[in-house]
Protein backbone atom coordinates (compact mmCIF):
# COMPACT_ATOMS: atom_id res chain seq x y z
CA UNK A 1 0.00 0.00 0.00
CA UNK A 2 2.83 2.40 0.77
CA UNK A 3 4.72 1.57 -2.21
CA UNK A 4 1.19 2.43 -4.21
CA UNK A 5 1.04 5.71 -2.31
CA UNK A 6 4.19 6.78 -3.18
CA UNK A 7 4.07 5.65 -6.90
CA UNK A 8 1.03 8.30 -6.90
CA UNK A 9 3.08 10.56 -5.21
CA UNK A 10 5.78 10.57 -7.79
CA UNK A 11 4.05 10.72 -10.52
CA UNK A 12 1.82 13.77 -9.20
CA UNK A 13 5.04 15.76 -8.73
CA UNK A 14 6.04 15.02 -12.16
CA UNK A 15 2.79 16.16 -13.51
CA UNK A 16 3.34 18.78 -11.45
CA UNK A 17 6.58 19.99 -12.71
CA UNK A 18 6.11 19.18 -16.42
CA UNK A 19 6.18 22.58 -18.66
CA UNK A 20 3.17 22.99 -21.63
CA UNK A 21 5.18 22.97 -25.09
CA UNK A 22 4.47 25.85 -27.49
CA UNK A 23 5.57 25.03 -30.99
CA UNK A 24 4.78 28.18 -33.81
CA UNK A 25 4.82 27.01 -37.19
CA UNK A 26 7.61 27.86 -39.17
CA UNK A 27 5.84 30.83 -41.30
CA UNK A 28 4.65 32.24 -38.28
CA UNK A 29 8.20 32.73 -37.02
CA UNK A 30 9.54 33.88 -40.53
CA UNK A 31 6.87 36.71 -40.71
CA UNK A 32 7.36 38.33 -37.51
CA UNK A 33 11.49 38.19 -36.92
CA UNK A 34 12.70 41.31 -36.16
CA UNK A 35 16.27 42.58 -36.66
CA UNK A 36 17.09 45.55 -34.62
CA UNK A 37 19.56 48.28 -35.41
CA UNK A 38 21.56 48.63 -32.20
CA UNK A 39 24.91 46.16 -31.60
CA UNK A 40 24.43 42.37 -30.33
CA UNK A 41 23.43 42.86 -26.67
CA UNK A 42 21.94 40.11 -24.00
CA UNK A 43 19.68 42.22 -21.40
CA UNK A 44 18.19 40.73 -18.30
CA UNK A 45 14.79 41.49 -16.45
CA UNK A 46 14.67 40.82 -13.20
CA UNK A 47 10.77 41.28 -11.67
CA UNK A 48 11.26 41.64 -8.07
CA UNK A 49 8.32 42.24 -5.26
CA UNK A 50 8.43 45.47 -3.98
CA UNK A 51 6.95 44.26 -0.47
CA UNK A 52 9.49 41.69 0.04
CA UNK A 53 12.56 42.41 -2.23
CA UNK A 54 12.22 38.67 -3.28
CA UNK A 55 12.82 38.03 -6.68
CA UNK A 56 9.80 36.92 -9.26
CA UNK A 57 10.91 35.78 -12.44
CA UNK A 58 13.70 36.33 -14.57
CA UNK A 59 13.31 37.23 -18.50
CA UNK A 60 16.10 37.01 -21.20
CA UNK A 61 15.99 39.36 -24.05
CA UNK A 62 19.01 38.22 -27.00
CA UNK A 63 19.71 40.89 -29.43
CA UNK A 64 21.78 39.34 -32.23
CA UNK A 65 20.74 38.04 -35.91
CA UNK A 66 17.65 39.15 -34.94
CA UNK A 67 15.80 40.05 -31.44
CA UNK A 68 14.17 37.27 -29.26
CA UNK A 69 12.77 37.35 -25.85
CA UNK A 70 13.64 34.11 -23.71
CA UNK A 71 10.55 34.30 -21.04
CA UNK A 72 10.86 31.21 -18.89
CA UNK A 73 7.89 29.45 -17.28
CA UNK A 74 6.67 33.26 -17.35
CA UNK A 75 2.76 34.34 -17.97
CA UNK A 76 3.77 36.88 -20.68
CA UNK A 77 2.51 36.37 -23.93
CA UNK A 78 1.58 39.05 -27.01
CA UNK A 79 -1.42 37.31 -29.43
CA UNK A 80 0.43 38.42 -32.31
CA UNK A 81 4.38 37.43 -31.54
CA UNK A 82 5.17 33.31 -32.18
CA UNK A 83 6.44 31.39 -29.17
CA UNK A 84 8.42 27.87 -29.29
CA UNK A 85 8.87 26.56 -26.12
CA UNK A 86 9.34 30.02 -24.01
CA UNK A 87 11.17 31.35 -26.81
CA UNK A 88 9.13 34.94 -28.73
CA UNK A 89 10.00 36.16 -31.73
CA UNK A 90 9.67 39.87 -33.30
CA UNK A 91 10.64 41.16 -30.24
CA UNK A 92 10.01 44.98 -31.36
CA UNK A 93 10.73 47.98 -28.88
CA UNK A 94 6.96 48.26 -28.74
CA UNK A 95 6.98 44.75 -27.41
CA UNK A 96 9.63 45.25 -25.28
CA UNK A 97 8.07 48.21 -23.45
CA UNK A 98 4.71 46.05 -22.91
CA UNK A 99 6.71 43.17 -21.47
CA UNK A 100 8.06 45.81 -19.14
CA UNK A 101 4.77 47.20 -18.75
CA UNK A 102 3.07 43.93 -18.09
CA UNK A 103 5.30 42.74 -15.36
CA UNK A 104 6.29 46.17 -13.42
CA UNK A 105 3.10 47.04 -11.31
CA UNK A 106 2.15 48.59 -7.74
CA UNK A 107 3.67 45.78 -6.21
CA UNK A 108 6.41 44.47 -8.67
CA UNK A 109 9.55 46.63 -9.96
CA UNK A 110 11.32 45.02 -12.94
CA UNK A 111 15.11 45.77 -12.97
CA UNK A 112 16.91 46.09 -16.65
CA UNK A 113 20.22 45.09 -17.16
CA UNK A 114 21.79 45.36 -20.99
CA UNK A 115 25.93 43.74 -21.63
CA UNK A 116 27.22 44.04 -25.28
CA UNK A 117 28.54 41.09 -26.28
CA UNK A 118 29.80 40.18 -29.84
CA UNK A 119 27.83 38.60 -32.76
CA UNK A 120 29.21 35.06 -31.82
CA UNK A 121 27.98 34.97 -27.79
CA UNK A 122 24.28 36.38 -28.95
CA UNK A 123 23.92 33.67 -31.75
CA UNK A 124 25.16 30.87 -29.11
CA UNK A 125 23.34 32.40 -26.02
CA UNK A 126 19.99 32.60 -28.90
CA UNK A 127 20.92 28.96 -29.79
CA UNK A 128 21.17 28.04 -26.11
CA UNK A 129 17.64 29.52 -24.98
CA UNK A 130 16.08 27.80 -28.72
CA UNK A 131 17.30 24.27 -27.51
CA UNK A 132 16.46 24.21 -24.10
CA UNK A 133 12.63 23.15 -23.95
CA UNK A 134 9.56 24.26 -22.38
CA UNK A 135 10.50 25.69 -19.11
CA UNK A 136 8.66 23.98 -15.81
CA UNK A 137 7.51 26.48 -13.39
CA UNK A 138 9.66 28.33 -10.83
CA UNK A 139 13.02 27.52 -12.38
CA UNK A 140 12.83 30.59 -14.52
CA UNK A 141 16.62 31.69 -13.13
CA UNK A 142 17.89 28.16 -13.28
CA UNK A 143 17.22 27.69 -17.06
CA UNK A 144 18.60 30.96 -17.61
CA UNK A 145 22.04 30.39 -15.26
CA UNK A 146 22.02 27.18 -17.14
CA UNK A 147 22.14 28.85 -20.58
CA UNK A 148 24.38 31.38 -19.56
CA UNK A 149 26.95 28.67 -17.89
CA UNK A 150 30.35 28.72 -19.63
CA UNK A 151 29.58 31.10 -21.99
CA UNK A 152 32.37 33.98 -22.51
CA UNK A 153 31.99 36.43 -20.18
CA UNK A 154 29.11 35.07 -18.70
CA UNK A 155 31.48 32.54 -16.33
CA UNK A 156 30.70 34.30 -12.98
CA UNK A 157 26.89 33.81 -13.74
CA UNK A 158 26.07 31.19 -11.07
CA UNK A 159 23.52 28.38 -11.52
CA UNK A 160 20.74 28.98 -8.98
CA UNK A 161 16.89 28.55 -8.70
CA UNK A 162 17.23 32.48 -7.43
CA UNK A 163 16.45 35.91 -9.57
CA UNK A 164 18.42 38.39 -7.50
CA UNK A 165 21.43 36.13 -7.25
CA UNK A 166 21.47 36.41 -11.17
CA UNK A 167 20.75 40.18 -11.28
CA UNK A 168 23.65 40.73 -8.55
CA UNK A 169 26.18 38.74 -10.59
CA UNK A 170 24.85 40.00 -14.09
CA UNK A 171 25.30 43.68 -12.08
CA UNK A 172 29.31 43.02 -11.96
CA UNK A 173 29.59 42.30 -15.72
CA UNK A 174 31.66 44.52 -17.33
CA UNK A 175 29.98 46.94 -19.32
CA UNK A 176 26.79 46.19 -17.89
CA UNK A 177 24.30 48.78 -17.69
CA UNK A 178 21.05 49.41 -16.41
CA UNK A 179 17.81 50.77 -14.89
CA UNK A 180 14.81 50.35 -12.62
CA UNK A 181 11.61 50.34 -13.90
CA UNK A 182 8.08 51.27 -11.25
CA UNK A 183 4.65 51.81 -12.10
CA UNK A 184 1.82 52.27 -9.85
CA UNK A 185 -0.50 50.38 -12.28
CA UNK A 186 -2.82 47.73 -9.87
CA UNK A 187 -2.19 44.56 -10.07
CA UNK A 188 -5.72 43.75 -12.32
CA UNK A 189 -4.33 45.60 -15.04
CA UNK A 190 -2.52 42.37 -16.19
CA UNK A 191 -5.67 41.20 -18.34
CA UNK A 192 -6.30 44.97 -19.38
CA UNK A 193 -2.86 44.80 -21.18
CA UNK A 194 -3.59 41.36 -23.14
CA UNK A 195 -7.33 42.92 -24.27
CA UNK A 196 -5.28 45.91 -25.37
CA UNK A 197 -2.29 43.92 -27.10
CA UNK A 198 -4.94 42.22 -28.96
CA UNK A 199 -6.96 45.16 -30.02
CA UNK A 200 -4.07 47.40 -31.46
CA UNK A 201 -1.58 46.51 -34.06
CA UNK A 202 2.55 46.28 -33.61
Amino acid sequence: MLRAVLALFALLTLAACGAEPVWAPDEKIAAARYVHDEPPSVTLFTVINNRSDAGAHSGLMINGSERIMFDPAGTWNHPRIPERNDVHYGITPRIVNFYIDYHARETFRVVEQTIPVSAGVAELIAQRAKAYGAVPKAQCAKSISFILKDVPGFESIPQTWYPNKVMDAFAKLPGVTGRTIYDEDADKNHGVLLVQAAENPL
